[in-house]
């Protein structure tokens, strides 16, 4: 099994890329898949989970090609999905399997998801449900709630949903079924959620229609392909963001990340927390932001975070909470109750994980409270199988006293395979 081994550095420098966003590249192929002719998408984020989303759209018949880093789809159009010949596999990507769940719904065939053994633990229940009361039937285990998920395809009409939570995934699954109904669907959501696709809907040409927390698409667009630059992933550059806020005395730019105004909720808490944080050379990619970040140390403080940024910030939340271990006062982490279904329970994994380092931290069902400390120690760390833990983990190991081990790290791989080598390129011994 791999590992991950740092250790206590005197400071980080340089300039980082970080991969092509992980959301922003699945939509890109569903959405190439589903449109008229060809689609290029440049800086596509060669990971598992993206991968298992081109397994998927191979297996219903569509043609992609890869060539140094572009990724090529020849689009079947909204009708061409193909009945698969055997079950679609998605992996670690609970992106992939909800999202698909959408797509799927308004096929007339029949078709079976199902994922790896994180993926069969995680709720599908919240898609299924409108998926439902739209017109598609499900079938699968405690009663169509977790995968293997039998999906039969059926006419669908639009409907009017409320979702009861912010969630980028249900909010999506709902849309991109919404493609193939009768009429306009309508979503609204507590808190507005991440809005990649709505962005990426009205560049291939659907009918969208945003207010506020409300979002509408016309059913049976004619999508057409296009050409798209993905932006890099705020999640992955999260990761150094914190580590040269953290680190004393670093300098670090991280190049062409993408600043989507439902994404970057951990610029502004990094911020509040006292981080030294310049964007510059700011840029739009076809509707999606993004700049360079220069990140410098800093003596940090806690502060309090819930309400509405917890949707802007919720994948980068277990490397906040490294933060957390190292800022002035205590850091109050509120309304997270969703870190639970993730790819493991990360308020649970991080209480264990830090607590190895000498971080106090106290979780309830919902939040969970870190107190600050001057000094961590390094341990030997579990990643629990979740890429963002083993990141958070080897970001405090650059802070603690003497040498962290993060094992069972091959996690890393689905979402940002290079991320050892970029971080050890920063460390200055």
């Amino acid at each position: 099994m791999k590992k991950i081994v740092v250790n206590q550095c005197k400071r980080l420098e340089g300039v980082v890329s970080v991969p092509g966003d992980k959301s922003i590249s699945h939509r890109a192929v569903m959405l190439g898949a589903l449109a008229r002719g060809q689609t290029v998408i440049h800086n596509f984020l060669m990971a598992e989970d993206c991968i298992s989303t081109i397994a998927c759209f191979r297996a219903l018949g569509v043609k992609i090609e890869q060539n140094d880093g572009v990724i090529t789809v020849r689009g079947n159009g909204l009708h061409g999905l193909q009945e698969p010949q055997d079950v679609l596999d998605c992996g670690n990507s609970g992106t992939t399997a909800r999202l698909m769940l959408g797509i799927l719904a308004g096929q007339p065939f029949f078709s079976v998801l199902t994922g790896d053994s994180s993926l069969r633990t995680r709720p599908m229940e919240r898609v299924v449900k409108p998926l439902t009361q739209m017109g598609a039937n499900f079938s699968g285990r405690q009663n169509a709630k977790l995968l293997p998920l039998a999906v039969q395809g059926k006419e669908l009409k639009g409907i009017h949903y409320q979702t009861p939570v912010a969630s980028a995934q249900l909010k999506s699954a709902i849309l991109l079924a919404g493609l193939f109904a009768q009429g306009v669907t309508v979503v609204e959501e507590p808190a507005p959620s991440r809005d990649h696709t709505e962005r990426m809907l009205r560049h291939f040409g659907a009918e969208i229609k945003v207010d506020k927390r409300r979002v509408s698409v016309k059913g049976r667009p004619d999508l057409t392909g296009q050409q798209l630059i993905v932006p890099g992933d705020i999640s992955s550059a999260a990761f150094f963001m914190v580590a040269a806020a953290i680190v004393p005395q670093s300098d670090v730019i991280i190049r062409g990340v993408g600043l989507n105004p439902t994404r970057d909720g951990i610029v502004e808490v990094l911020q509040n927390m006292g981080a030294d944080i310049t964007v510059f050379n700011v840029s739009d990619q076809w509707g999606e932001p993004m700049a360079d970040l220069r990140v410098r140390g800093s003596v940090l403080k806690g502060v309090e975070i819930g309400g509405d940024i917890i949707p802007r910030l919720i994948d980068e939340i277990p490397v906040l909470a490294v933060a957390a271990a190292v800022a002035r006062g205590k850091t109050v982490f509120r309304d997270v109750g969703e870190l639970r279904v993730k790819e493991t329970d990360r308020i649970a994994a991080l209480g264990a994980e830090l607590s190895k380092f000498g971080v106090n931290i106290t979780e309830r069902h919902d939040s969970f409270t870190v107190t600050g400390s001057t000094s961590l120690t390094g341990a030997v760390c579990d990643s629990h199988g979740d890429h963002r833990i083993a990141m958070a983990m080897a970001v405090a190991g650059l802070v603690a006293e003497g040498q962290t081990v993060i094992e069972h790290a091959h996690s890393v791989n689905i979402s940002f395979p290079q991320f050892e080598h970029a971080l050890k390129s920063l460390i200055v011994e």
